[in-house]
C-alpha cells in the first residue's frame, strides 16, 4: 500500500501544470484562481487584474454593442475588436461605389472617422456581491410562483434603489444592474458606464478580415485577419455624450500595451470578455433536448436559408453587401450547432450528466436532504412534457421568424386604421413615413424583396413539411384552401397583393388607403398568424417556467454545497469574465496534430482566385514574396498570423483581450475551434481552443499593408 501511495503521489508531481476551465470572476480571483494563475506563469498582482480602487486590467475592456469584446490600446481611446464585431458598421458604410466590405476602410484623419448611430461600449466601473441585500429583499415576495429572483426588472430596480437616484443623476452614463448567478443562489451588481459615440477607424478587406469565411469558420488551423478598430468619443468632460462634431477622443483610465515579442507552445495566456452563454449546470435531459430539438431544427432551417442567400449573394454585388451581415450570422450560430452536437455524441455528455445527478442523489440521500433528488425528478418531468411545444417553437422561430422577414410585417394596425377613418393628413404622414415608421421597414438598405421571396418558397415549404397542420399558425390554412398546399402561389400571392409585396403596390395604397385593404392585406395577416401562434407557444411553455427555475435552482444549490470547497464558476451570462490557460495545439483525431501557430504561409497555401472565401488581395501577395513583414515577424523569419489557446471561451469573447504573463496584448480572440464548441456544455481538456488572431498580424496589416502604421504611434510597443 506504501508503495502505490508513493507511485500514486511521484505521478501527481511529475503531472505539468494544466490550465483550468472556468469563466470566473474578476472580483474573486484573488481567493479563487490567483494562485494557480501564478504557478502558470502570470507575473502580475491580483490588484493588477481587478481593483475597486485604483485602475487595472479591467478597465481597458469594454462591452462592445451589446454582443462583443473590445479593448482600448491607446490613451486616445482606440478600440481594437473583431472585424465580424464591426461588420454591421462596416457594411451600414458600404455602398457598391464605396466597397468597404471588398475594400476596408481607414480613416487618415480623425474627421474622417465614421461615426455609427446605434453603437455603444460599456465599462465596468464595480462588481459587488449584492446577494444578502437581493435575498432580504426577495423575502418580502409573498407569491409562492414568483419569479422575481431571476427577473431583469425586478433585480434592476433594486439596483437602482441600492445605489440611489442622486448618484445616476450626477454621473453621466451610468447605470447599475444586479445579475443573478447559480440559477438565482448569488446575485452581483455591476456598476457600469457606457459611451454611445464611437467611430469607425479602419477595417482591413474582408479577403483578410474574413478570409476563409464559413468554410473555415470554427475551425483550426486558422489564417484571419479577424479585427478592426474604433474610436471612443466623449465630450469635453471626459462624461458620455451623444453623437456631436465637438466631442473628443475619450482619455480613458487604461489602456493596454501592445507585445511585440509574440508566444510560444505552453506559454501563458488570459482573456477578459463578456461570455454570452453557458450550460454548465445542464442535466442530461437538457443536453438531449439541446441535440435533437434546438441544435437539429436550427441546422436543418437554417442551411435550407443560408443555400438561397448564397446563391443570391453570388449572383448580385448589390445583393452581396445586403445580405452579407445576415448571413455571416446566419452560418455562425448553424455550425456551432453542429459542432454542438458532435461533441455532445463524441464525448457522450448526456452520461457525464448522469453520473453527475446520481452522484448528488446519493450524496442527497446520506445526508437525508431530499429536495435535491426531488429536483432532478421535477426537470425531468418538465423536459418531457413540453417536448412538443419546444420542437413547435424552434420550427417557427428558425423556420418562419428568423428566416421570412416579411414575417415581421406590422400586426398592430389600429392606429393607421384610425387616421384613414379620421381622414388625418398629419397622422397619415407619419404613418406612412418611408422609412422612419415599421410600416415600410422593407424599405431598408439591407432587404431585397426577390431574395426575401425565394427565401420565404424554400423556407415555408419545409416548416410545413415537418409540422403537422394542425399545429400550424391558423392563417396557413388558406394554402391548401385557396391554393391548393401550393406554398410557391401562396408566397407569390403575399407579395402580388400586400401593400408591402412591392414599391408599386405600398405607393397605391398611400394615395388612396382604405381600412378595408389593411385589414384585409394578406401579409398582415401572415404575421398576424405567426405573432398569435408564437404567443401562445410561449405561454404554453411559460406554464413550466417558474417550475423548472425553482427545480434548476434547487438543483445547483445542491451541486455546490456538495461540492463546498472546490471551486465552481457561474454559467457565463454576459457579464465580465477572465480565463486564462496556455498557448498549445492539440490533435483532434488520431495521427493528426495541429500546431499552436499559423503563419501567412498557410493564407498563401489556401490562395483559390476563384472562391470568394480564399482570394488574396494582391499587395499582401507581393509583401510575403519580398518578405517584407518589418518588426512583426517571428525569429525564424515568419509573419505569424493566428494562434490557439486552452481559455475557456465562448460567444460574446468575440474581441477578447488575450494577454500574456505581464498582462500586455498579444492577441484578439475571435473564434472557437470544431472540436472545442461542445465546452459551452463541458468543458474539454483535449478539444477545448480558443482561436485568435496574432496582434502582430493586426499590427503588420494596418501599417505595411494598410498604411496606417500612423495609429501606431499613438500605442504602447513592448518590443
Amino acid at each position: 500500500m506504501k508503495k502505490i501511495i508513493l507511485l500514486l503521489a511521484a505521478a501527481i508531481l511529475s503531472l505539468p501544470v494544466a490550465a483550468d476551465e472556468g469563466m470566473w470572476m474578476l472580483s474573486l480571483l484573488k481567493q479563487q484562481k490567483y494562485a494557480d494563475m501564478q504557478r502558470l506563469g502570470l507575473n502580475l498582482s491580483a490588484e493588477d487584474l481587478y481593483s475597486p480602487d485604483a485602475s487595472s486590467l479591467k478597465d481597458a475592456v469594454v462591452h462592445f454593442d451589446g454582443g462583443c469584446t473590445a479593448e482600448v490600446v491607446s490613451s486616445a481611446g482606440l478600440l481594437l475588436t473583431n472585424h465580424h464585431c464591426g461588420y454591421d458598421q462596416i457594411q451600414q458604410h458600404s455602398t457598391v461605389e464605396n466597397d468597404y466590405l471588398t475594400n476596408g476602410f481607414w480613416a487618415t484623419s480623425r474627421e474622417k472617422e465614421l461615426p455609427n448611430p446605434g453603437l455603444a461600449v460599456t465599462f465596468i466601473e464595480a462588481i459587488d456581491d449584492v446577494t444578502d441585500y437581493v435575498k432580504k429583499e426577495l423575502e418580502k415576495d409573498t407569491d409562492p410562483n414568483s419569479m422575481n429572483y431571476l427577473s431583469p426588472l425586478y433585480l434592476n430596480n433594486l439596483a437602482k434603489a441600492k445605489a440611489g437616484e442622486a448618484f445616476l443623476q450626477n454621473n453621466p452614463g451610468m447605470s447599475v444592474e444586479i445579475r443573478a448567478f447559480y440559477g438565482g443562489n448569488q446575485y452581483y451588481m455591476f456598476t457600469k458606464k457606457t459611451y454611445s459615440d464611437v467611430r469607425l477607424v479602419g477595417a482591413p478587406p474582408s479577403s483578410i478580415g474574413k478570409f476563409g469565411a464559413d468554410t473555415d469558420n470554427w475551425t483550426w488551423p486558422r489564417h484571419t485577419g479577424d479585427f478592426s478598430v474604433f474610436r471612443i468619443y466623449a465630450d469635453a468632460n471626459g462624461n458620455p455624450a451623444p453623437y456631436a462634431e465637438t466631442n473628443v477622443p475619450l482619455h480613458p483610465k487604461k489602456w493596454l500595451k501592445i507585445s511585440l515579442k509574440g508566444v510560444g507552445e505552453n506559454d501563458f495566456a488570459m482573456m477578459i470578455g463578456f461570455p454570452g452563454a453557458t450550460k454548465k449546470y445542464y442535466t442530461s435531459w437538457e443536453v438531449e433536448e439541446r441535440r435533437n430539438i434546438d441544435n437539429a431544427v436550427r441546422i436543418n432551417m437554417r442551411e435550407l436559408r443560408q443555400r438561397v442567400m448564397l446563391d443570391e449573394m453570388l449572383k448580385d454585388p448589390e445583393i452581396r453587401i445586403r445580405y452579407s451581415a445576415k448571413y455571416a450570422a446566419s452560418t455562425n450560430a448553424y455550425k456551432n450547432a453542429i459542432g454542438s452536437n458532435w461533441a455532445i455524441d463524441k464525448r457522450n455528455f448526456e452520461q457525464v450528466k448522469r453520473e453527475e445527478q446520481e452522484h448528488l442523489a446519493a450524496w442527497a440521500k446520506a445526508a437525508g436532504k431530499t429536495e435535491y433528488p426531488d429536483a432532478l425528478k421535477a426537470m425531468e418531468k418538465i423536459v418531457s412534457d413540453r417536448k412538443d411545444l419546444r420542437y413547435r417553437l424552434w420550427m417557427l422561430d428558425e423556420g418562419i421568424m428568423r428566416s421570412i422577414e416579411f414575417a415581421q410585417a406590422p400586426v398592430k394596425t389600429d392606429d393607421l386604421a384610425e387616421a384613414i377613418k379620421n381622414k388625418d393628413k398629419t397622422e397619415l404622414s407619419k404613418q406612412l413615413a418611408v422609412p422612419e415608421t415599421a410600416y415600410r421597414r422593407f424599405a431598408d438598405k439591407d432587404y431585397s424583396p426577390e431574395v426575401d421571396k425565394k427565401i420565404a418558397k424554400a423556407m415555408l415549404a419545409e416548416y410545413r413539411r415537418l409540422i403537422p397542420a394542425t399545429s400550424q399558425p391558423a392563417y396557413f390554412a388558406e394554402i391548401d384552401k385557396r391554393f391548393k398546399g401550393n406554398t410557391d402561389l401562396f408566397i407569390d400571392h403575399l407579395f402580388d397583393n400586400s401593400i408591402y409585396g412591392s414599391d408599386a403596390n405600398f405607393n397605391r395604397f398611400k394615395s388612396r388607403p382604405s381600412v378595408k385593404a389593411l385589414k384585409e392585406d394578406p401579409m398582415i395577416l401572415f404575421a398576424q398568424s405567426i405573432a398569435e401562434e408564437y404567443k401562445a407557444l410561449n405561454q404554453a411553455l411559460q406554464g413550466f417556467n417558474a417550475a423548472y427555475a425553482s427545480a434548476h435552482r434547487s438543483y445547483v444549490k445542491g451541486l455546490l454545497e456538495m461540492e463546498k470547497g472546490k471551486m465552481n464558476f457561474p454559467d457565463a451570462n454576459s457579464t465580465m469574465r477572465l480565463t486564462y490557460g496556455q498557448v498549445k495545439g492539440y490533435a483532434p483525431r488520431d495521427a493528426v496534430y495541429y500546431n499552436a501557430q499559423t503563419t501567412l504561409e498557410g493564407v498563401m497555401e489556401k490562395e483559390d482566385p476563384e472562391n470568394w472565401e480564399f482570394v488574396v488581395p494582391e499587395k499582401l501577395k507581393e509583401l510575403y514574396r519580398a518578405k517584407d513583414f518589418g518588426r512583426y515577424q517571428t525569429a525564424d523569419g515568419r509573419m505569424p498570423v493566428a494562434f490557439a489557446a486552452t481559455t475557456h471561451s465562448t460567444g460574446g469573447n468575440s474581441g477578447s483581450p488575450v494577454l500574456n504573463a505581464d498582462g500586455e496584448l498579444v492577441g484578439i480572440n475571435f473564434d472557437r475551434n470544431w472540436e472545442g464548441v461542445g465546452g459551452d456544455i463541458q468543458y474539454l481538456p483535449d478539444y477545448q481552443r480558443s482561436i485568435i488572431v496574432d496582434i502582430r498580424y493586426v499590427l503588420f496589416i494596418m501599417d505595411k499593408y494598410a498604411g496606417a502604421g500612423y495609429l501606431l504611434n499613438e500605442m504602447e510597443l513592448v518590443e
